[in-house]
């Protein structure tokens, strides 16, 4: 009776957990930001620099704060330039993970992320921001630097902020030079002046019960001759043809658009999701690199063709002298018996779809195969950092090609294409790169009798298998031609594509509808996480360069 009501409490305590879990991934993203301080400084080069710090306090019950997105006026910036840390611990940027509004980058919080009641400081330098500057429109000898800090959407952010502006005029600029513009409300028209610690003229607007979800656009105009003259943004000049004219154009544009281009664009779209089998929290960026994945994991991770993953699984049965190929066309697979108990387990999975009656039961069983080993990869990846990987086993794959095409010998190529044979097929180039490596003699691997039945080696008292070859052929007769052993190598893809899963196309989209479903959308159009407000870039005529926001999550 005793165990029976612990086991009892353990179900239920897991229960909970997973309850808890699951509530988790649905509270909402609710904050204050007590303080935030933004430094503007124009550099002599007509570029401006921007930084940002903020003071956050997460409410209970909510979403921690996992990232931060920061709004910019552009994209003409270095991202690999930008800094970020939090409570003074460095922390990661990352350009593909904005999901505010307009240009941006995300602070990536990773370990440093606020939970629900903690609190922290939250810090961004972003440097040498281009293109930013414009012409006054009240005297066409002065600069216009008008900049509207990021805020974030007023569904993630509650209270006052204590709220600090500081302009950092260019070097040089005198005192009776500069010029402010009006400030926005809950801040003193009229800001205060002072220099900074570089001796430069600086305008700060402070108010102490300003919001972080408000558009707020400060400006002040200087001398051109402070910043290079190509550093001020000259808009275009005014159409020749009248507004009527105009009028018409822009209406038969977006007609057409509307109902030619619309139709198209989404065609193309939904069919290249269709291909895309990889679930969207493989893409959520941790830290570091995901090492220790084998080339077909890997294969998966930079999103090869599905018929190309197979028959790398292929290849590796074949090396191991785990499987061989009964017949080519139709592809028949056979198991050698018996199989070692440390096996992948998409290898287990690939021999078993082979003892289905081909067609539908096959590629029934090939399709869970996949969709198995896509959420392998997916939680192999979790917590680690997808851009970072990628980025290693592309060099891995490099490294490989390196390799064989560094060889001095006949012998020594082929010695190494078998040795990393999965590792080069991750090269996008795979098909056209075999072909331009392996043009003379090629001695084949061990296993290619395993790979063709039809293979039969020659009797030369070597223990390397080769191909008889015709006598007029000047190639040694271990050898197989270059151009034979690519063409085979290369149409060992096809074969699948074409006589195993039918076509690549629809097998993958089966995949897909499993791994990365359409997401369902709801009646109220909400996309959820954490994008926050519009870019309502509406700076006064002098010019603008206005960051839109975002909002953290």
């Amino acid at each position: 009776m005793a165990r029976r009501f612990l086991i009892g409490l353990v179900i239920v305590a897991l229960a909970l957990g997973m309850v808890t879990h699951v509530f988790a991934q649905d509270l909402p993203y609710l904050f204050s930001v007590d303080k935030t301080v933004v430094h503007v400084y124009w550099n002599s080069d007509g570029t401006m620099d921007v930084e940002y710090t903020w003071v956050f306090t997460n409410l209970p019950n909510s979403h921690p704060i996992d990232f931060v997105d920061v709004g910019t006026p552009n994209f003409s910036f270095s991202t690999s330039e930008v800094v970020a840390d939090v409570d003074g611990v460095p922390v990661r940027v990352s350009s593909s993970d904005y999901a505010g509004s307009g240009t941006g980058i995300a602070i990536v919080m990773g370990d440093k992320t606020i939970p629900a009641s903690g609190k922290g400081t939250v810090h961004i330098f972003i440097p040498g921001i281009e293109n930013v500057l414009y012409p006054d429109s009240e005297d066409e000898t002065y600069a216009s630097a008008t900049f509207a800090p990021t805020w974030f959407g007023s569904q993630y952010v509650t209270g006052e902020t204590d709220y600090t502006v500081v302009y950092h005029l260019p070097p040089g600029v005198q005192t009776e030079e500069p010029r402010w513009h009006s400030a926005p409300g809950n801040f003193p028209s009229e800001p205060q002046t002072g220099f900074d610690d570089n001796g430069n003229i600086t305008y700060t607007w402070y108010s102490p019960n300003a919001d972080s979800s408000s558009y707020y656009g400060f400006g002040a105009s200087f001398p051109r001759t402070y910043v290079p003259a190509e550093a001020i943004y000259v808009p275009p000049p005014a159409p020749l043809i009248d507004e009527d004219t105009l009028g018409m154009i822009l209406f038969f544009c977006c007609f057409g658009f509307i109902f030619l281009g619309v139709p198209s664009l989404t065609a193309i779209g939904n069919r290249r999701r269709k291909l895309q089998y990889l679930p969207p929290k493989i893409s959520i960026e941790g830290h570091g690199i995901k090492r220790g994945l084998t080339a077909v994991e890997a294969a998966l991770l930079l999103e090869q063709p599905l018929d190309k993953v197979m028959t790398m699984i292929l290849f590796g049965l074949l090396k191991k002298n785990l499987a061989s190929v009964v017949t080519r066309d139709p592809l028949e697979i056979q198991a050698s018996e018996p199989l070692p108990e440390k096996l992948h387990g998409y290898e287990k999975d690939f021999l078993s779809a082979f003892k289905e009656k081909p067609g539908k039961e096959r590629q029934k069983a090939l399709q869970d195969m996949m969709v198995r080993l896509v959420k392998t990869v997916s939680e192999k990846l979790k917590g680690f950092s997808r851009r970072e990987t990628v980025d290693y086993y592309k060099s891995i794959t490099e490294k490989a090609w390196a390799m064989v095409e560094g060889a001095d010998t006949p012998e020594v190529k082929s010695q190494k294409f078998d040795e990393a044979l999965e590792w080069t097929m991750l090269d996008k180039d795979y098909d056209d790169r075999t072909r331009r490596v392996f043009r003379g003699p090629v001695f084949v691997p061990t296993w290619w009798g395993r790979y063709d039945p039809t293979f039969r080696p020659a009797s030369t008292g070597t223990s390397t298998p080769s191909m008889n070859l015709p006598t007029s052929t000047p190639t040694p007769s271990t050898a197989l031609p270059g151009a034979d052993f690519a063409a085979q190598m290369v149409t060992g893809v096809q074969t699948f594509s074409q006589k195993v899963v039918g076509n690549i196309n629809t097998f993958t989209e089966r995949v897909t509808n499993t791994t990365n479903p359409v997401p369902k959308t709801t009646s109220s159009g909400s996309r959820g996480g954490r994008s926050g407000g519009g870019c309502a870039c509406a700076c006064a005529c002098a010019g603008c360069a206005c960051a839109c926001a975002g909002g953290g999550r």
